[in-house]
């Protein structure tokens, strides 16, 4: 992406004059880094653990061994996470990005819901969320009902995608990040159902930057190798 294309181009020129090492990496695996590091799991950046990137741009499920291999299990089929929930948030007369509203007017509603989810395998679709949620406010449900049914909803699917890989690798921690994560309410549905479940600290969930240096520092010997 051009984006990122002028990241390369600035830190090339900021490090050459310096004669300083030029390390390159992926936004992905600056999120996971970043994971790995707040969730307090040093062993997870020499070991294999399974890792949700949930955001508005990414609902993907990667079987990762530390930050840098990095292998593709699952992701939506259409609409993102985060998408679904700023589309909602919008439709309901919130500022862009709506999350924190949507999730505010989630915990609100005192109503047991019962959520639904379309998952093949480790791959889902989120696109019939979005028409569901529509057709709930246009039933007359209320922004907390609709907002928590959203928010359950994207729950268990990350829930049903879990259970999927954990079928194919057993045992192995779970690591939950992304903007999407921060939600208190898709934390506390999945901590009860997802084995080995790790959520990055609310914060701390869409953080990409700290993973990045934490990269950069390992690649070049300058961070601990047994701690994070």
């Amino acid at each position: 992406m051009p984006c990122f294309l002028a990241g390369i181009s600035a830190a090339t020129a900021f490090a050459l004059p310096k004669a300083l090492p030029l390390v390159q990496t992926t936004h992905q695996q600056g999120h996971i880094a970043a994971a790995l590091f707040a969730i307090g799991r040093p062993e997870l950046f020499t070991g294999e653990s399974l890792v949700f990137h949930v955001s508005g741009g990414t609902t993907d499920l990667l079987l990762c061994h530390g930050a840098q291999a990095v292998t593709p299990l699952g992701t939506s089929s259409d609409l993102y996470a985060g998408q679904a929930v700023d589309r909602l948030g919008v439709k309901l007369g919130y500022p862009f990005p709506a999350g924190a509203y949507v999730s505010e007017q989630a915990a609100l509603c005192p109503e047991r819901i019962r959520p639904k989810a379309s998952v093949q395998g480790q791959n889902c679709s989120l696109s019939g969320l979005e028409n569901q949620c529509t057709q709930l406010l246009a039933q007359g449900k209320d922004a907390p009902y609709v907002c928590k049914y959203c928010l359950l909803c994207i729950a268990e699917t990350l829930v049903r995608m879990a259970g999927a890989a954990l079928q194919q690798h057993p045992g192995l921690p779970v690591v939950f990040a992304g903007g999407v994560m921060s939600s208190e309410l898709i934390r506390a549905y999945v901590t009860h159902r997802v084995p080995g479940a790790c959520f990055v600290p609310g914060k701390y969930a869409s953080d990409n930057a700290i993973g990045v240096s934490i990269l950069a520092a390992r690649e070049v010997g300058a961070w601990p190798t047994t701690s994070a």
